[in-house]
């Protein structure tokens, strides 16, 4: 089968490998669509996040499939699957880790300590068949389209971050970064209830997918002060920041703007540490705190896409195939920032 398998840092290649086989308790998915993730780039680029070394789950290491965010079509059900059949449409949650770690038996398995993804530290959905815990396949409704299913995954990256935040209906956020993440925080912060969502980025056309997205006010940060704008609006700042975009400038911007008592939510990763000023947080008595991935939170963003609460359709900006992974999504990425989220037909 055709998959795009990596190597290292800058080495993609699409190549002819085995099909995987199914083994008990284990699904067989023939890949419909997958979604470029940041996490892509990162490994793409700079080789970070894939396992060069034996994962202690998997016990792979690259070459790897890869691709994380993908849904497709059950084919073939191992010994011990009572909840799946063939012909089951389905989204992957990605995540893997050790069913004996301390916070996976607590239920937090995003916070394993063996906490790895399909695609960087195994086989992932840039493929045209993966196999995967049958557990880790979440069953589409006819309401929800495979394009839609390829994006459950990064939507439940937002939806997690927006309900472990202290948003309440009727409050102001302010999201930093319209990228994929951006965009989809923008999205579910509206399905929380948000009254009024401000958009920065330095990007004219994602700004305006924001605003598609849901966002009352973008602010363009390199036309204009962002403090300014959003206390010209806010004069006393905004309740939640969520921040997306991961660099020190973002970051600080976040906290100036948050009203007394404000949060800043963060769920971007940051490629260099950022400095912090602890009176500025005791002064305001402001709240810092991040949302790693996910858990448990699948089946509602399921059934909050099927309902048409999430509407994560204006995300999508391009739909590549396969063999144009490499010129048109992983380098396209880098030097076109009027794209967001780029899927792959498989």
């Amino acid at each position: 089968m055709k998959a795009a398998v990596i190597y290292g840092a800058k080495d993609v290649r699409i190549e002819d490998i085995q099909e995987p086989a199914i083994k008990p308790g284990y699904v067989k998915v023939k890949v419909a669509w997958a979604g470029i993730c940041g996490s892509d780039l990162h490994a793409y680029h700079h080789g970070m996040g894939i396992s060069m070394t034996p994962h202690p789950v998997s016990n792979r290491q690259v070459p790897l499939t890869l691709g994380h965010e993908f849904a497709g079509t059950v084919v073939e059900a191992g010994e011990g699957v009572a909840d799946l059949a063939v012909g089951d449409r389905v989204a992957i949650e990605p995540l893997i880790y050790a069913d004996n770690d301390y916070y996976a038996k607590l239920g937090k398995y995003n916070l394993s300590n063996t906490f790895g993804f399909l695609g960087l530290n195994d086989d992932g959905g840039f493929a045209e068949y993966a196999v995967v815990r049958a557990s880790q396949a979440h069953k589409l409704p006819d309401a929800v389209s495979l394009e839609e299913g390829a994006l459950v995954e990064p939507t439940a990256v937002t939806l997690q971050a927006v309900k472990a935040s202290d948003l309440k209906a009727g409050q102001s956020v302010i999201v930093f970064g319209a990228g994929p993440i951006g965009l989809l925080t923008i999205i579910s912060a509206k399905a929380a209830g948000a009254a009024d969502i401000i958009a920065v980025d330095i990007s004219p056309e994602r700004l305006e997918k924001a605003r598609e997205a849901g966002a009352s006010l973008t602010i363009n940060s390199a036309e204009a002060n962002v403090e300014e704008q959003v206390f010209a609006q806010f004069p006393n700042g905004v309740d939640v920041a969520y921040e997306a975009a991961g660099v020190q400038a973002t970051f600080s911007s976040a906290l100036n703007v948050l009203k007394k008592g404000g949060q800043l939510m963060v769920i971007a990763a940051y490629g260099q540490p950022v400095t912090l000023d602890v009176n500025q947080l005791l002064i305001g008595e402001l709240k810092v705190t991040a949302s790693l991935a996910y858990r448990h939170v699948f089946p509602e963003v399921i059934a909050m896409i099927a309902s048409g609460r999430l509407n994560v359709e204006p995300v999508i900006t391009k739909k590549i195939e396969l063999p144009r992974l490499v010129e048109d999504g992983l380098e396209l990425l880098l030097r076109d920032k009027s794209q967001a989220k780029i899927l792959v037909e498989l």
